[in-house]
């Protein structure tokens, strides 16, 4: 019997339709770990405002993004398996799944059940731990076990935030560029409204308590989704070689007017526009596939608002995709 590996992202819709895209932002947000209040505040906030008003924008952005062979999170995506399938032994059965519309999660996990597995690991491909995204791939994978009468013994690889070999790849992909030709390096993460990090907050007594409770790593806020991500920037800088004043960590993606985690990655551009940078350089470590946060937001929407401030390029550094330091990395994360 063979021992399964369940690559697991988020998702994206299966063509760049307004329907198509309708349908992907209805089962993605109506997720309650994504949009954590009541039942009926969701339902009336997700069809009746954004899946019905957003989708036609966020269509247009899709059109964007599209490539000849599609989606590039779908299609990264099946590159990984196949480039992880040629790394692994034969003893592994690998396969890729998206938490939301299609390959679906439960269809993809059934299917691999009925093929016979002495064990399952499931591998979320998110570097950094939160409940919208890693909690809710653990969490629709035990709804679906907890119909079978037969489950093989189970496996979760949690955040690699800090793991050498995903830091290594990283850096490889930043020295693509000519790093001492910018003015600056920002590390834009995906932001997160600020009270899922409160709720993640087990003791209770540290989260948003201090304006810096993120900066440094502790026991209280090792799970805490902002702390890890200032922790991949300490590891990036270190491996880069970067020096105090050469970078900023900041956040993106923000919606609705309620308190997101800070810095805001526009507001920072700001910040070093009015301070004469010209050129930045912009990784976003969140995202182990370039999509829609990183190609159109950043590489266009903030490319103009940079523009605008009066700032020249920012650069993005390209995911990692399908880089074979990538593909070494996730091996030796789901091994060890």
């Amino acid at each position: 019997m063979k021992k399964g590996i369940l690559l697991v992202n988020l998702g994206t819709p299966d063509e760049p339709t307004r329907g198509a895209v309708y349908r992907y932002l209805k089962e993605f947000l109506l997720d309650p770990r994504v949009i954590d209040v009541n039942p009926i505040s969701r339902n009336l906030l997700v069809r009746g405002i954004i899946a019905p008003f957003r989708s036609k924008p966020s269509s247009e952005a899709y059109k964007e993004l599209w490539t000849a062979e599609g989606s590039p999170l779908k299609v990264y995506g099946y590159k990984l398996r196949d480039l992880l399938r040629a790394e692994m032994s034969d003893e592994y059965s690998i396969e890729l799944a998206m938490r939301y519309q299609s390959p679906a999660l439960e269809t993809v996990l059934k299917d691999m059940l009925q093929s016979g597995l002495s064990e399952l690991t499931i591998v979320p491909l998110f570097p950094h731990y939160a409940s919208a995204s890693t909690g809710s791939v653990y969490e629709e994978v035990m709804r679906v076990l907890s119909k079978e009468l037969a489950i093989p013994k189970l496996k979760f690889v949690g955040a690699f935030y800090d793991h050498p070999d995903f830091i290594a790849a990283f850096a490889a992909r930043a020295r693509e560029h000519d790093i001492a030709s910018y003015d600056h390096v920002l590390f834009s993460y995906h932001g997160l409204p600020v009270r899922q990090m409160v709720k993640a907050d087990r003791s209770k007594s540290h989260c948003n308590k201090t304006k810096d409770c993120c900066m440094n790593m502790t026991e209280n806020n090792r799970h805490c989704y902002s702390a890890q991500c200032y922790v991949t920037t300490k590891e990036l800088v270190k491996e880069l070689g970067l020096k105090e004043g050469q970078y900023t960590t900041s956040f993106q993606s923000r919606l609705g007017k309620e308190p997101w985690i800070e810095p805001f990655t526009p507001n920072i551009l700001q910040v070093r526009a009015d301070a004469g940078d010209k050129r930045i350089l912009c990784l976003c470590p969140a995202f182990i596939s370039d999509c829609l946060e990183t190609t159109v937001e950043i590489s266009d929407e903030y490319q103009e608002e940079f523009e605008k401030m009066g700032g020249e390029k920012l650069q993005l550094v390209a995911s990692l995709n399908d880089h074979p330091l990538w593909v070494k990395a996730l091996k030796n994360i789901i091994l060890e």
